[in-house]
């Protein structure tokens, strides 16, 4: 396997005019007369024999971020090397051959969400048939099943923080909580050890008048997605029944603690009934979008939910609730699928401008995922039975500062530390051919025995300055909008000490 190490997303950020010395700095996309690049495409088959990939997610460490993984409608999960060299007269079929790290049965089911856990070691995995599996990667074993819901398992989100507490959303209309550090309650069939949720919010999103109703049809009270804010404590959820993203505190699951829709101003039932497809949120956890039924992305500001969408994308075609959408790891960008065959990207300070189509798919194109190290890399999945890969074209990426870069904080960090983090990101980089074939179980031990990056590089500010205060004390920079400053802390996840706000349930009341 080859063993490049990709640039640090937060390289270019914490190393920004650190004790008076300037550093280079990364660049960024910046405008939309560029274009994205299709790597390859490739064939999702088993023994001959095609089926649609259900959700794409790249790993989330940046030791691992050129892998990528599939699920399909089988019930397999697929891991593929993006790294790879393809050739243009190679078939779809090769092409997944060659990029092919290893792929093993999960499920006697549809797998409609994965999501990776513990350093890429584990990935987890969401059935039709009502259950939730922890894998070890490597040893493509089953090391847990988690057993409760009554319905297909839908999305599946993980804490910031700890890998060991889940959260996940079913087509039963619930929402579950789950900790794998729990005792296992029962063994399956296959002997395999099974752990009951910790905490589970039945009916979610249904409205009040409507639980007075003992059966209420599945489909229309369904959740469609989940997601772990990064505040730590805070469950944002979205469903069919409506456009509204309702959010909870983990730690009080009575009741939710508000929701933002589309129109908050307006009481009328029809700009309420579309449902949500998706939802994402950036690195830094102040925007989340919602994919909703209407044909529109919402952009929302967690901070500022009551003012309802900050921004609002069209032109994409939501015509079933596998089309999913995804913001960039910097808030620079939008991604989503379409039923119209093409993938969008829209700039997210110009939502009126119109977006970058991607035309290759000749089928409804469904997840979509970033790669959170590789700035510009993305994977699409489509009912054409493929799965692409695209890239910027590097002669468009010329700026140096992105546009969020104003939202993040920038600690002083030593000078050696700062002379480290210049010398690995000038000199990082492919040691190795990408073409070079590998063998599929090296590649999976290098994932295993993959550690984690220094705390003293990706620690919280509130660390770093605790950490170095002895060394090299300095004071905070933190750049707001006016209305930011004097409203609210700059984010969720490092409020300032001096307000004790913990999750979003301070900045709003308790609904009704």
């Amino acid at each position: 396997m080859e063993t490049f190490e990709s640039q640090s997303f937060f390289h270019g950020i914490r190393s920004r005019e650190l004790n008076g010395f300037r550093a280079r700095k990364r660049p960024y996309i910046n405008n939309l007369t560029l274009d994205f690049t299709e790597i390859g495409a490739l064939a999702i088959e088993h023994s001959g024999n095609e089926t649609p990939p259900m959700a794409v997610s790249f790993c989330k460490t940046s030791k691992n971020s050129h892998i990528f993984a599939v699920s399909d409608e089988d019930g397999y999960v697929n891991l593929f090397d993006s790294g790879r060299k393809f050739s243009s007269c190679s078939s779809r079929g090769e092409n997944a051959e060659k990029a092919k790290i290893a792929d093993w049965v999960a499920h006697q089911n549809a797998i409609f969400d994965i999501c990776w856990n513990k350093e890429d070691t584990n990935i987890l995995t969401a059935s039709g048939d009502q259950t939730i599996r922890a894998w070890d990667v490597q040893e493509k074993k089953c090391t847990g099943v988690l057993i409760g819901h009554t319905g297909s398992v839908k999305s599946l989100s993980s804490h910031p923080t700890n890998s060991d507490i889940i959260i996940s959303g079913s087509r039963d209309g619930s929402f579950a909580l789950w900790d794998l550090r729990c005792k296992i309650s029962s063994k399956s069939r296959c002997k395999e050890d099974c752990i009951s949720s910790t905490a589970i919010v039945k009916r979610a999103h249904v409205s009040p008048q409507a639980r007075r109703i003992k059966r209420v049809k599945a489909a229309s009270m369904s959740i469609t997605s989940v997601l772990y804010l990064k505040d730590e404590i805070s469950i944002a959820t979205a469903g069919a029944v409506d456009s509204a993203v309702r959010f909870w505190d983990s730690r009080n699951l009575k009741t939710h603690v508000t929701q933002a829709c589309p129109h908050p101003n307006s009481s009328t039932q029809t700009e309420r009934s579309h449902g949500i497809s998706s939802l994402s949120q950036d690195l830094n956890g102040v925007f989340l979008t919602a994919s909703c039924m209407d044909n529109r992305i919402y952009l929302y500001n967690v901070l500022q939910l009551d003012k309802g969408p900050i921004q609002t994308f069209s032109r994409c075609q939501i015509g079933s609730f596998y089309v999913k959408s995804a913001i960039s790891p910097d808030a620079a960008y939008l991604l989503s699928g379409s039923s119209d065959g093409n993938a969008y990207v829209w700039q997210v300070n110009k939502p009126q401008a119109e977006p970058i189509t991607l035309e290759s798919h000749s089928g409804e194109v469904t997840a979509v995922n970033w790669c959170p190290s590789e700035t510009g890399k993305i994977v699409t999945s489509a009912d054409d039975f493929t799965v692409r890969m695209w890239n910027i074209e590097s002669r468009y990426s010329t700026s140096t500062r992105s546009p969020s870069s104003i939202r993040r904080r920038v600690m002083a960090i030593p000078s050696s530390e700062c002379k480290k983090l210049i010398r690995n990101e000038e000199f990082s980089g492919p040691t190795k051919d990408p073409d070079s074939s590998h063998p599929a179980d090296e590649v999976l031990h290098q994932m295993k025995s993959s550690k984690p990056i220094p705390n003293s590089i990706l620690s919280t500010p509130e660390a770093q300055k605790r950490r170095f205060s002895s060394i090299s004390p300095s004071k905070e920079n933190l750049e707001k909008t006016p209305e930011a400053a004097s409203k609210s802390p700059s984010s969720v996840l490092n409020p300032p000490s001096s307000l004790k706000r913990r999750t979003i349930r301070d900045y709003f009341l308790v609904s009704p």
